[in-house]
């Protein structure tokens, strides 16, 4: 008979490895942790209902970072940041560009403050908030749209067509997770706004950690037909950067501190 303290157990090695690794599917998490796939959909509705992860697609997801913590459009991280300042140094003064939201490219935004003439739309209410307050007063342009409060930011139809209507030189793409073969993936059905924003723009930029690569997850959303250069950081190996330039984009790796 499972104990309270087993099940507890085994539902903490979950989150931990939900939030470590990615999305991951129920199967997986069966063998991972040495049960039935019945007692693992019961575990990820449970986490579910306490809002511990998101329950997706036969699986489960971790929550935005955007759900667990605090202003973290302000709180990058140290390989966040070095990505950020890699990808704003493509931009030039008087760029139209257009930002998706998510915490990579909330990176980007303090860069934003040196360059001047910006036209920046963005469907993410913090970046928004956030760039108000810069000293070179870019013209902000919101999507409008659906508010989506997981990732805080707007969706559907309404933002697709807004943003169809503009033309923006550089598009900044998030990625929840990298397939090396195919191109940027999600667990989340919402690919239409970002692939309204990449169609959008003269170049698109994906910017994420390297540790995206280990998340494949089921939703394609932006091919590697569709992006011209990828921001990361030196976590990614010799091979991937290899296979990613081979379907004709450019890996950009950020130098981290002490390099």
């Amino acid at each position: 008979m499972k104990t309270s303290r087993s099940v507890d157990q085994r539902r903490a090695g979950i989150i931990k490895w939900v939030n470590t690794h990615g999305y991951a599917q129920v199967e997986f998490l069966a063998a991972q942790f040495s049960t039935s796939e019945v007692t693992i959909r019961k575990d990820l509705a449970a986490l579910a209902d306490q809002k511990k992860l998101i329950r997706q697609f036969g699986g489960a997801a971790p929550l935005p970072a955007s759900q667990g913590e605090t202003n973290v459009v302000n709180l990058p991280s140290s390989i966040k940041q070095n990505i950020g300042k890699l990808a704003a140094s493509r931009i030039q003064q008087g760029s139209k560009i257009v930002l998706d939201c998510g915490s990579t490219i909330a990176a980007l935004l303090p860069c934003l403050r040196d360059i001047p003439n910006l036209v920046v739309m963005t469907n993410a209410l913090d970046a928004a908030s956030q760039l108000t307050k810069s000293n070179n007063e870019p013209t902000i342009l919101m999507t409008g749209g659906t508010w989506d409060s997981a990732s805080r930011s707007f969706q559907g139809a309404m933002a697709e067509q807004l943003v169809s209507a503009y033309s923006f030189d550089m598009a900044f793409i998030g990625a929840a997770g990298i397939d090396v073969s195919r191109g940027t993936t999600t667990f989340n059905e919402l690919t239409g706004l970002t692939r309204a924003m990449a169609r959008a723009a003269h170049e698109v930029v994906v910017m994420a950690t390297s540790n995206k690569l280990s998340n494949k997850m089921p939703n394609l959303e932006l091919g590697w037909e569709n992006i011209s250069t990828l921001v990361t950081d030196n976590g990614i190996s010799d091979k991937d950067i290899n296979l990613i330039e081979q379907q004709g984009v450019t890996v950009l790796v950020a130098a981290q501190n002490g390099e």
